[in-house]
């Protein structure tokens, strides 16, 4: 096998949660669809994208762990992820233009994973 036969069909994270029932339904509130809860794993998906929660929480990993979410309509988003923040009581951020042509805002779940949800946006025009 030649490595230009090598198809990569899809990649998930394992998002940890600390508060596993809790978690779920964070994301649920969020707009994701729980497809299934086998054991200590939560499969979730919105649209194309998915990402895997696990019953599993070590502080250290949780703080440092990061997720990026692209979407079509970032302030449509930030609207249900204020609600869904105030709520669960975790901080969240405005949505702001990136130099790096993207609109995004921070998300924190429960857990303290933090969440960049963006689109792209047009680079600025250079003189």
């Amino acid at each position: 096998m030649t490595r230009t036969s090598l198809t990569a069909v899809e990649i998930k994270a394992f998002v940890p949660a600390k508060d596993f029932a809790r978690s779920i339904r964070f994301y649920e509130a969020l707009g994701f669809t729980c497809a299934s809860v086998h054991q200590d794993v939560a499969y979730f998906r919105c649209g194309e994208a998915s990402f895997l929660l696990q019953d599993f929480f070590v502080q250290a990993h949780a703080d440092n762990f990061q997720m990026h979410l692209l979407v079509d309509d970032v302030d449509a988003w930030h609207q249900v992820a204020t609600t869904v923040a105030t709520e669960f009581g975790v901080r969240i951020g405005e949505p702001a233009d990136r130099p790096w042509a993207m609109r995004d805002f921070t998300l924190f779940d429960p857990s303290g994973v933090l969440w960049r949800i963006g689109q792209n946006i047009p680079r600025p025009l250079t003189p």
